[in-house]
């Protein structure tokens, strides 16, 4: 399996402690050896750095961990290989253009027997993730308009991501730079830190921080991963099924399916 990290603020925030433990994580605390990835949104552009490279190893990765971008969405991915092979084109997390906007996806898990119709958007590489994420694309082209917004996009990724859990694992996250889609299936998890901030410190990496030393009083930072990051934290874990839309680092919409 992979992991997954997100981060939705309502301020340009840099995600550098949390990239600092999920690295970690491909090749040097956890298995994900297979390529990792992240995207950084800074309006409508999307800052992408990607490497086929166990994170833990790559200097495209230290790279981004000493350069503190700042940006209100960020999605993230450190891959192991299942399906595909290990290659800079099945790297997460993948990037398409549709209605002038880089939607951005990136997924943990396997689906079984997926033979999405062909569409307008088709995969690059050979992941059933990114042909989950085409196929995703083409159902919301079909369904909207480029002037519809998220609440009326909203009910066709649900039922998207309610049909691709019924072929296996699909946990997600989602973003046109607008809001951050997150699907859990079996393990995610987020913490939204707001004032009163405090102290944290990484599970994988000896790295310690005091928020209240980096932040304002006025900063709402949610962060998103597989596994919780932190150890002196409470993090909220998502039940299977459970999905939840965030703006500015706060919950727009939830819901939780059967």
């Amino acid at each position: 399996m992979c992991e997954l990290l997100g981060m939705s603020a309502n301020v340009p925030t840099d995600v550098v402690f949390s990239f600092t433990g999920l690295m970690q994580r491909g090749g040097r605390t956890g298995p994900h050896r297979d390529g990792w990835g992240i995207g950084f949104y800074e309006g409508r552009g999307l800052r992408l750095f990607q490497d086929p490279k166990a994170s833990a190893d790559s200097e495209i990765a230290r790279l981004v961990q000493r350069y503190p971008i700042k940006s209100e969405t960020v999605i993230g991915h450190i891959r192991q290989a299942n399906v595909g092979a290990v290659s800079l084109a099945n790297t997460h997390p993948f990037m398409r253009e549709m209605w002038g906007r880089n939607w951005c996806f990136a997924h943990n898990g396997q689906l079984a027997d997926f033979s999405p119709r062909a569409g307008m958007y088709q995969p690059v590489g050979d992941t059933d993730s990114e042909a989950a994420f085409c196929d995703l694309l083409n159902r919301l082209r079909t369904a909207c308009t480029q002037q519809c917004c998220i609440e009326q996009f909203l009910p066709v990724i649900v039922a998207a991501c309610q049909e691709y859990r019924s072929k296996g694992v699909f946990n997600c996250l989602l973003s046109n730079g607008d809001w951050l889609f997150s699907f859990c299936t079996t393990k995610l998890a987020h913490i939204t830190r707001r004032a009163p901030f405090g102290p944290a410190t990484l599970k994988d990496a000896d790295v310690s921080v005091d928020f209240q030393a980096e932040t304002t009083p006025n900063d709402i930072v949610t962060v998103l991963a597989t596994e919780p990051l932190t150890d002196n934290e409470q993090w909220h874990v998502y039940a299977p099924g459970e999905w939840i839309l965030w703006r500015g680092g706060e919950i727009v919409a939830q819901g939780q399916s059967q």
